[in-house]
């Protein structure tokens, strides 16, 4: 399998993109609506990415905000593998301190065995949600150790991919499971692929160990922007080949929202601004209506936070969201952009991609 490690990573930029456009969902979840409607709204936005031509489609992995409906990835994307076809499908990302090495490893196998050939593995080494809840998730109230202990999880969960503890280690008998071991089975059968595994973040962390092991790397630009060019700048300079990639590949994850005009655009990412505002000051909740939103009224030093998060997403018409886009894919060398689209309904991040994806001359125009 060694061969196939790297297929998929690479990307092709589509019609005038600078380079290979992606999706990164967080099943939004707006006052008023359903979970439900928010997942029927992820498989529309994942058969229109199909359908345009965006490489590939991500699935972010967070707790205890009822925003966010993504805390079961692999769930979410088994259901996404049933209503697609070609485009990429993976974890942007699983937070691998949370779960044990082996449960990923039977996850993925088992999404790649739905999806044979277009799975990826993203992993971050942060919990993604507050302290009390990480404890809740990880039995355990020893969180640094987790975060501390991340290259062992991710050397251990690396193994149980490839099914290849050596002799002696107390795993050596043990086997994920759709895996590798099938093929070595008598009559086995195996597909030739596993999920190409990434590691993501937002510091310098991930950046030089993604490098150190010649992986994939993926930069939270849309929440730490501040830090993007000197981890893309470590993640290079630290980089070694290895079997999966002969170069560096990095993305970033982008906040963008692209509208009809520039005022509806304005309008829609304020909600996303003032849901950020109540998860930093320990309110998390659904995500505001653009009317709610409009008639907040912000503290100074709300507004003052509101101003520098709106300045990190690229929002406005297709044409300045195009631009917008150019300058950052010019600015930080990524390889890749995964865009990310924060407003209130489905509606709006549906037409956005939309128009973000005409802008471009992406293939597939309804």
């Amino acid at each position: 399998m060694e061969e196939n490690r790297g297929d998929g990573i690479r990307g092709t930029a589509g019609g005038t993109a600078p380079v290979p456009l992606s999706v990164l969902d967080l099943v939004s979840v707006g006052a008023g609506r359903t979970a439900s409607q928010a997942l029927r709204t992820s498989v529309d936005i994942a058969k229109l990415a199909e359908r345009r031509g965006f490489h590939r489609y991500w699935v972010a992995e967070h707790h205890s905000m009822p925003g966010v409906a993504s805390s079961s990835p692999a769930v979410i994307l088994a259901h996404l593998a049933a209503y697609t076809e070609r485009i990429r499908l993976g974890s942007g990302g699983v937070m691998l301190p949370n779960h044990a090495p082996l449960v990923i490893a039977e996850q993925f196998g088992t999404l790649e065995a739905m999806a044979p050939g277009r799975v990826d593995l993203g992993l971050g080494r942060a919990p993604g949600t507050d302290g009390a809840t990480a404890a809740a998730l990880r039995r355990t109230d020893r969180l640094n150790e987790g975060a501390d202990d991340f290259p062992e999880q991710l050397a251990e969960l690396t193994r149980f991919l490839d099914d290849d503890f050596p002799d002696g280690h107390p795993y050596a008998r043990i086997h994920a499971v759709p895996g590798p071991v099938q093929a070595t089975s008598p009559g086995g059968v195996q597909s030739a692929f596993r999920p190409p595994v990434w590691l993501l973040g937002s510091s310098g962390f991930s950046a030089r160990l993604a490098g150190i092991l010649g992986l994939p790397f993926a930069f939270a630009h849309h929440f730490s922007a501040r830090n993007t060019v000197p981890a893309l700048d470590l993640y290079r300079e630290s980089f070694r080949p290895s079997a999966v990639l002969d170069a560096p590949y990095a993305l970033i994850g982008v906040a963008a929202l692209a509208a009809d005009d520039e005022r509806e655009a304005r309008r829609q990412v304020l909600t996303g601004a003032l849901s950020m505002v109540r998860l930093r000051t320990g309110r998390p909740g659904l995500v505001p209506s653009p009317e709610e939103a409009a008639a907040y009224d912000f503290s100074p030093m709300e507004r003052e936070f509101v101003d520098g998060w709106l300045k990190d997403i690229v929002h406005g018409t297709p044409d300045e969201v195009r631009s917008g886009l150019d300058d950052l894919a010019k600015r930080t060398g990524a390889d890749e952009l995964m865009i990310t689209a924060n407003a209130h309904g489905g509606e709006a991040r549906l037409r956005s991609y939309e128009l973000i994806a005409d802008a471009y001359g992406l293939p597939g125009a309804a």
